[in-house]
């Protein structure tokens, strides 16, 4: 009998979660969905992507990672703490002032998800235009893996995720 991966566990349930809050709860609308096999290299990706319905401006993607070795290690039932998933979540976000919004976007994030996130903000902007705005993109690393035992955590993470659109939101109003 076949039995699912921790990957494809954690995937089911974030898509479980994501989805009552598009079909059910409202609060957002889902934008993008992807779900990768990368076979250079064996390594699967599901992403999902949304906004809060009242401010499409501001994306969110949970991306959720899992390598060769840590399939290989469930698989094989290898004793080992590490395995799990990786887990990020990128932000996108237009800022106008640099200087100011972007300590302000690191400062927020931290308080929301303390110690637990590597933030990295990457911004990019169109050559020529005549208004310059950034397109800020904000990558989340989770330092510790996740697994089945996160389960009970999911809902709890999802309103983190919807409380950071929110706070981003306000950056800049």
């Amino acid at each position: 009998m076949y039995d699912p991966t921790i990957f494809e566990n954690l995937k089911v349930a974030f898509e479980n979660h994501v989805y009552d809050l598009d079909n059910l709860d409202r609060k957002i609308d889902i934008m993008n969905r992807q779900d990768r096999m990368d076979f250079a290299v064996l390594n699967r990706e599901f992403a999902i992507q949304f906004a809060l319905v009242s401010q499409p401006d501001i994306t969110a993607e949970i991306v959720l990672k899992a390598s060769v070795k840590e399939l290989a290690e469930e698989i094989l039932e290898v004793a080992s703490e590490q395995i799990g998933c990786a887990l990020s979540v990128r932000f996108t976000k237009t800022v106008h002032n640099v200087t100011t919004e972007c300590p302000q976007i690191e400062q927020a994030l931290n308080a929301i998800w303390e110690t637990a996130i590597q933030l990295t903000q990457t911004l990019s902007f169109v050559h020529g235009q005549v208004q310059p705005s950034y397109q800020n993109d904000i990558d989340m690393q989770f330092k510790s893996t996740i697994n089945e035992e996160h389960m009970g955590d999911l809902a709890d993470f999802l309103d983190h995720v919807l409380q950071s659109l929110e706070v981003l939101n306000a950056i800049d109003r």
